[in-house]
């Protein structure tokens, strides 16, 4: 049920190979590489995070419910399960591909040193676009997708949490997919095999804004160390998803003004600000940006040439390219997309002088909030919402500052230094604990 993709490795991809020509996976293996020689790590050790330790691919048939079958194809990226089981999303979208999966996968094993989280990483999703099929069909492809992984999934050995696509119907799904498997002996226990849930499912309160509120407590803390004020700051947003849209709302409690927001649609601007709520209710409804009444149609070079404080890529991967980033007029771009910004744009802002809040540390509030859910379900206890945002802010406060004394001390980006402070830990790790046999 498995096979291969012939893919660049990191063998192929070299510290040599050109920035321009860098896969996901390639850009986010030479920062690993970059981190790996900051801290002199052990050649067994680079080379065993160089490569996932699994991967899974799965072709699936699905009866659809006009009586015609489908066959669709899954993935499924393990990382590193150094720190505890496997932990990352599951999207649904059509650029779902083993590079992704396994750059993604990556992200999240650093991800969750960096955060003190007791999880490796992971991270997997189908090819397919999930607007194109109906409710009842989301659902019958969801569950045979889930329970095609078999005990490859599970609350001990990996668990997933809504990406790209996904949502907690569709994590609901997934939990109770696994639940009908196992027996009624792990019944209980079947809670923490996803997180993201509905609330009532077994899901915690503010998980959905959980990584737009990181995002701004990273942003405040920027903010402190260089003495900006928020208050009629302006930012732009490619993306207004999940991630996006609360962004947006949480930072126009703090005056910060979203002039501007691009998507799959096109982009629309208004100066004077964009009315986050609605426009979110306006998404809710159309799907997307466009025809928002509260803005105006803007092209994709306009959107990219504004003059802002913050710019918040919250879309896909490599989205901004070199004519992106020369483009740009931002102090601050926090990544709120796993990857938004290619090896070379990623280079030439550096040049430029504009601060980049990677997505390992901008982005972490998401893997956080799915610790909290996957604890408490484990423990069968519940937290008020109160204890897991003061514990989140906690976090997100501390790890921005070890990634800023990290790049400090050794005169390294902030991407880099987030990627010294992740893997140092796990360097602990297989120090401690050594190799098996």
């Amino acid at each position: 049920m498995t096979q291969s993709e012939t893919l660049p490795t990191p063998e192929e991809e070299t510290p040599d190979t050109p920035l321009s020509s860098l896969s996901f996976y390639g850009a986010v293996a030479s920062y690993i590489d970059q981190a790996a020689t900051a801290l002199h790590l052990e050649p067994h050790l680079r080379a065993i995070l160089s490569e996932p330790a699994n991967e899974l691919i799965i072709h699936f048939p699905v009866k659809m419910s006009d009586g015609s079958v489908r066959l669709f194809k899954g993935y499924r990226v393990q990382h590193s399960n150094a720190l505890g089981p496997f932990k990352g999303g599951i999207r649904f979208h059509e650029s779902v591909t083993l590079d992704t999966c396994r750059a993604v996968a990556a992200i999240a094993t650093i991800q969750c040193a960096l955060m003190r989280l007791p999880f490796g990483g992971g991270a997997g999703g189908i090819k397919f676009d999930p607007k194109s099929v109906s409710d009842e069909d989301l659902q019958r492809i969801s569950r045979r997708f889930f329970f095609s992984f078999g005990d490859n999934v599970g609350p001990e050995s990996d668990v997933a949490h809504p990406d790209l696509g996904t949502s907690s119907r569709v994590m609901a799904w997934a939990m109770d997919t696994y639940a009908n498997t196992i027996g009624n002996q792990l019944a209980e226990a079947s809670r923490a095999v996803v997180t993201g849930k509905p609330v009532a499912s077994g899901g915690i309160e503010g998980r959905e804004r959980a990584s737009g509120q990181g995002i701004v407590h990273v942003i405040r803390q920027w903010a402190d160390q260089h003495g900006f004020d928020l208050e009629g700051a302006t930012m732009a947003t490619l993306g207004f998803g999940n991630v996006g849209s609360h962004t947006a709302m949480l930072l126009a409690k703090l005056g910060v003004s979203t002039i501007a927001v691009g998507d799959h649609s096109g982009f629309i601007l208004n100066e004077e600000g964009l009315n986050p709520h609605k426009l979110c209710e306006h998404v809710a409804r159309h799907g997307s940006v466009a025809g928002y009444p509260g803005g105006r149609a803007i092209s994709q070079e306009e959107f990219f040439a504004l003059k802002t404080d913050l710019f918040l890529p919250a879309a896909l991967h490599h989205q901004i390219g070199l004519a992106e980033a020369a483009a740009l007029r931002t102090r601050l771009i926090v990544e709120g997309a796993h990857g938004p910004l290619t090896a070379e744009a990623e280079a030439l802002l550096q040049e430029r002088g504009i601060d980049v809040i990677p997505d390992l540390l901008a982005n972490a509030g998401g893997a956080v909030a799915s610790y909290f859910e996957w604890a408490q379900n484990r423990r069968s206890e519940s937290w008020p919402a109160s204890v897991t945002e003061e514990r989140l802010e906690k976090m997100m406060k501390q790890a921005f500052r070890e990634v800023s004394q990290a790049a400090r001390s050794r005169n390294l980006s902030l991407r880099v230094a987030a990627y010294t402070v992740g893997l140092g830990r796990l360097q602990a790790v297989y120090r401690e604990r050594e190799l098996f046999p």
